[in-house]
């Protein structure tokens, strides 16, 4: 598989679910147990390196022309599991979100007007075909969204450092039955403090599209591009989900200022990340 650039993508954070084989229907089951076979699978990387490629033609590619065949794939006990890119509908759904993320005279040079609106009529035409689909896979960059860290444990933290010859590492992987419980227990707990505001919103969104797969997926976080440009010392001492973990139980024994102090190191902690993206 070629590849477009050895250049390291940076900033892009990821939530995947990786489904086991016998969630999928057939074609397609079959199709994902031969792609697993691949001596060469391709990384997060290689698909940020594609998305990008496709901006720089005149006019540029804003989604791909065709869904990708290409996946994520592990093995949970012994089964067979995969986490589809669908690059093409994560394409539209960010495209979506862009008004709101970029100023207009920014947007409209990275991606003209023209280019958009023919996007947006491809993608409610394939959404009246396609009125399920879901994606595998959430991004976001410059942070990990608050909310994604309720799902994971502290004890489920992957640290590797970065050597010469590998890029760091921070990860965390959990069953789905312990993401969604995690979901409901942290819900209970703001609402038993009345804390309804954007972190639970953010969990009432996170939550429902878990309900989506199968209850034997596996569930990761990961740092991805973000670990390349954050220093080693603030990746070994961060411990996001542990902060968030602290804060609910506090809520849950009704000690809102044990709360409020565990959940303030975790803002404080990525608001230094998120002042990174407009640092010279």
């Amino acid at each position: 598989m070629p590849k477009v650039s050895s250049v390291i993508v940076p900033y892009a954070v990821y939530l995947r679910v990786y489904e086991p084989l016998a969630a999928f229907p057939e074609p397609e089951r079959s199709h994902w147990a031969r792609y697993a076979r691949r001596p060469d699978l391709p990384s997060y990387q290689d698909e940020l390196r594609r998305s990008l490629a496709d901006l720089l033609p005149t006019p540029p590619v804003a989604v791909p022309v065709q869904e990708s065949g290409d996946a994520f794939v592990t093995e949970v006990d012994g089964v067979l599991c995969v986490c589809p890119w669908r690059t093409r509908l994560r394409g539209w759904l960010a495209l979506a979100e862009l008004d709101d993320e970029l100023p207009g005279p920014v947007l409209e040079a990275a991606l003209p007007e023209v280019v958009r609106i023919q996007a947006a009529k491809d993608h409610e035409r394939w959404l009246e075909r396609n009125p399920d689909a879901r994606p595998w896979i959430r991004t976001a960059v410059w942070q990990v969204p608050l909310n994604w860290f309720v799902l994971v444990a502290d004890e489920e933290r992957e640290y590797e450092k970065g050597t010469e010859r590998a890029a760091p590492v921070l990860r965390y992987r959990t069953p789905m039955v312990q993401a969604r419980r995690r979901v409901a227990r942290s819900l209970r707990a703001l609402k038993d403090a009345g804390e309804e505001g954007p972190l639970a919103d953010g969990l009432l969104d996170v939550g429902r599209w878990l309900e989506e797969f199968h209850p034997r997926s596996l569930v990761e976080l990961d740092y991805g591009g973000l670990a390349h440009v954050l220093p080693a010392g603030d990746l070994e001492a961060d411990r996001s989900a542990k902060d968030v973990a602290d804060s609910v139980e506090a809520l849950r024994a009704g000690d809102g200022e044990a709360a409020a102090e565990a959940y303030g190191r975790l803002v404080e902690r990525w608001r230094s990340v998120r002042e990174r993206r407009s640092a010279n």
